[in-house]
């Protein structure tokens, strides 16, 4: 084996071994950033003109504090002293220093992750809020109004649809009833699907065969995929969960469950599979 084979299978090695960390690493930094950015320092803000409401004048800022505050906001009073330390004593700017000088603290400095908690604590208040049968009922009012808006009412139905599927295992049972294999496109390549209904009954009358509605999933976005309809006796029940038949199909069959692993098979007979 040639120094270069032999370096590339050794990187190779060593990135799929690192990148599963260093992605998940990743995903949790940039999702802790987006939070602090984007909900934490606005909570924090509202700390800080909370704590300077209530606590006012027992909140010790230093002159040069206030002196730097003025400064920034009125960079000419910087060639009048005098007039500088006259505007010092306002009450308003020295209200206006404490400000800073707390948000250097509660939102620029170690203090930030007050809010990411208060975050994380008012999300699970509201779940348990809108768990109640008080909260189901507004919550109802709102998705209500929602629906009435032209604009929101052609994009919120989606995205429910995704984050409840996502986020809700109840909704997940709900769907996929079972996972199941079956033969399609056609005959002889076998999909991995999820039965979602028992098939519509105008054709299991027509044919009179037991039938189940069953999604056939695209990879590596499981949200998308095909709906068909087969004789019940023409699928075969997977031992796998609805969590692993996802992992399976996000990954392109590179995630398999332990005991759904593949060994050497028996030759397949002849015969189709029986209707």
């Amino acid at each position: 084996m040639s120094v270069t084979r032999r370096f590339k299978g050794y990187f190779l090695h060593g990135l799929a071994v690192l990148l599963p960390s260093i992605l998940t690493i990743w995903l949790f930094v940039w999702g802790y950033t987006f939070i602090q950015a984007n909900i934490s320092s606005h909570i924090n803000r509202g700390l800080v003109r909370l704590i300077v409401l209530v606590g006012g004048e027992r909140i010790h800022v230093g002159e040069e504090e206030v002196r730097a505050f003025l400064v920034a906001e009125k960079p000419k009073l910087a060639d009048n002293p005098g007039l500088l330390a006259t505007e010092m004593k306002r009450p308003d700017v020295q209200r206006g220093a404490r400000i800073e000088h707390l948000e250097r603290i509660w939102v620029h400095g170690p203090g930030s992750i007050a809010g990411f908690i208060v975050a994380l604590v008012g999300v699970c208040i509201l779940g348990a809020l809108l768990a109640s049968v008080v909260g189901k009922t507004l919550w109802r009012m709102v998705e209500s109004f929602i629906m009435n808006t032209p604009f929101l009412r052609r994009v919120y139905p989606y995205i429910k649809q995704v984050t409840d599927f996502v986020l809700t295992q109840e909704e997940q049972k709900k769907l996929f009833s079972r996972v199941v294999a079956v033969e399609y496109p056609r005959k002889g390549i076998w999909s991995v699907g999820f039965v979602t209904g028992s098939g519509l009954e105008k054709v299991a009358n027509a044919v009179r065969k037991e039938f189940v509605t069953v999604l056939i999933p695209t990879s590596p976005t499981p949200f998308t995929g095909f709906v068909i309809t087969v004789p019940k006796r023409q699928t075969i029940d997977l031992d796998m969960t609805v969590e692993e038949a996802l992992r399976f199909i996000v990954s392109g069959g590179v995630i398999t469950p332990g005991h759904e692993q593949a060994i050497d098979a028996l030759p397949a007979p002849d015969s189709e599979t029986p209707e």
